[in-house]
């Protein structure tokens, strides 16, 4: 059996150190993102989720961007269908709430509609290509 997973909400000068190796192994090498998109100029504007095994060990994350978007959600593989991401997600979505707005939106891949459909985002516009995977933006109304 697995150990509890926390998920603390970061800036990033605390978040980076600990979220990169993650991301660089998620997006760049097993999703073939090459890697100057991979990390951009809004990570030190973002808040950022880093889900913890009781052990310490990095085994997801997510940033909000100012605007409200959600993005870089990523799982280490061996953690996935475990819940860590839909943690991740609930506590970046309530820091959202936290701050004040009235929604989140963020651009699932295809082979997470249905994950971001369970935690009540709803799908909207049509399918895109960003970093050569196909999207669906979504969309979750918060409560206030």
């Amino acid at each position: 059996m697995r150990d509890a997973v926390s998920v603390r909400i970061l800036d990033w000068r605390d978040a980076a150190p600990r979220v990169m190796p993650l991301r660089e192994r998620v997006f760049v090498v097993e999703q073939g993102v090459p890697a100057d998109l991979e990390r951009d100029a809004n990570d030190p504007l973002c808040r950022h989720a880093v889900a913890e095994s009781g052990a310490g060990l990095v085994v997801g994350t997510g940033r909000l961007l100012p605007d409200g978007h959600i993005g870089r959600m990523a799982v280490a593989s061996e953690w996935r269908s475990a819940g860590v991401g839909g943690k991740i997600l609930e506590a970046l979505v309530d820091e959202a709430a936290r701050l004040g707005f009235a929604e989140v939106v963020l651009n699932a891949q295809l082979g997470a509609v249905a994950f971001y459909l369970r935690h009540g985002f709803a799908a909207e516009g049509e399918v895109f290509v960003e970093a050569g995977i196909e999207h669906r933006t979504m969309r979750r109304r918060l409560a206030g």
